[in-house]
């Protein structure tokens, strides 16, 4: 990467890193969690949630309190259950009000199992929502966790393209005008996807995942100069569009520039930082007679070559029995 591509690349890693922390209300999670509602002290929609980590209430009930945090959702199933059991009428109700005056934005019982006689009351004294689930505890906590990750997720909004090419998400960046657009739709016509144009949301769901989606409002939208805004999915099909892709390599597309000297052997493997998330990057030079859409299947059939351990590059240069710095004077001097 070029001092110019790193920092612009470090200009906006610092712009990613100031986005902001986002909710989701909890009529979503009753929802998607099909969650039976026991007690709600306001409107679901109304009370927000907004950790992705969840809590096993069992050593709060026997007064474990450090390191708690009252923003999670709080879990109950036959464990916790099970040391409520040990615990007088009394001891069980001090127990379990004082998890309840932490305020924690939910209390679920999973597995069905029966609402204790304390809850509805110490419920309705601290506005802890109550909800039910019929599933185990650990498939619930999986299922609400992942649900969670995705909704809560840091993110942010970059301008450019994102395509699904043989089941690699490519990030298409570049100014203006270069030719983003033109390049997605001759890939849609043969037979990729498209998932965002012109505004991309990235959230980064993992430690090491980045997740790209379109805006609800533009989405399927596209546009072309000359043209004018087209719905590729009306155009070409439910098949040529999809609503989100991992984000699995960036390519920035550029005018060329007879000036700079271009990648030519692939040995050095160069990131961007998105969300603190590397992802691998290209820099595809643009000019008249260029096959952009056939260079962006190769990139991204390389992308997962390079993923898979194999490196055509290396495979040349042992062929030939040379090393990296003979091969970099070579093509030094050829440019």
């Amino acid at each position: 990467m070029t001092f110019t591509a790193q920092a612009e690349s470090n200009r906006r890693e610092r712009k990613d890193n100031m986005a902001q922390e986002f909710s989701v209300p909890l009529s979503e999670i009753i929802n998607e969690c099909e969650l039976e509602v026991l007690y709600v002290p306001d409107e679901p929609s109304r009370i927000a949630i907004s950790s992705s980590d969840v809590n096993r209430a069992g050593l709060q009930l026997t007064g474990f309190y450090e390191y708690f945090d009252s923003s999670r959702i709080q879990i109950a199933g036959k464990a916790e259950y099970a040391v409520l059991e040990h615990f007088s009428e009394e001891e069980r109700a001090k127990a379990i009000e004082q998890l309840f005056s932490k305020c924690p934005p939910a209390f679920i019982i999973t597995r069905e199992l029966e609402e204790l006689p304390e809850i509805p009351e110490l419920a309705a004294k601290y506005k802890v929502a109550v909800l039910r689930t019929k599933e185990s505890t650990s498939s619930f906590m999986a299922r609400l966790i992942a649900f969670l990750n995705i909704k809560l997720a840091p993110r942010i909004t970059r301008h450019g393209v994102l395509i699904e090419v043989y089941g690699e998400g490519v990030l298409i960046l570049g100014d203006s005008g270069v030719g983003k657009s033109e390049t997605a739709i001759e890939l849609v016509k043969r037979g990729h996807r498209l998932v965002a144009d012109d505004a991309v949301e990235i959230r980064r769901t993992s430690n090491v995942t980045l997740v790209g989606s379109s805006p609800d409002n533009i989405r399927h939208f596209m546009e072309l100069r000359g043209i004018g805004i087209i719905n590729a999915r009306q155009l070409f099909g439910m098949g040529a569009v999809k609503i989100s892709e991992k984000i699995d390599m960036v390519v920035e597309m550029e005018p060329w520039n007879p000036e700079k000297i271009y990648d030519r052997m692939g040995m050095d493997n160069h990131y961007m930082s998105i969300l603190g998330v590397k992802v691998p990057y290209l820099t595809i030079p643009v000019k008249p007679g260029r096959n952009l859409a056939v260079i962006m299947e190769v990139a991204a059939m390389n992308n997962r070559q390079k993923k898979m351990g194999y490196n055509a590059a290396q495979e040349l240069l042992d062929s030939l029995g040379l090393n990296m710095d003979s091969a970099e004077s070579i093509t030094k001097y050829d440019n």
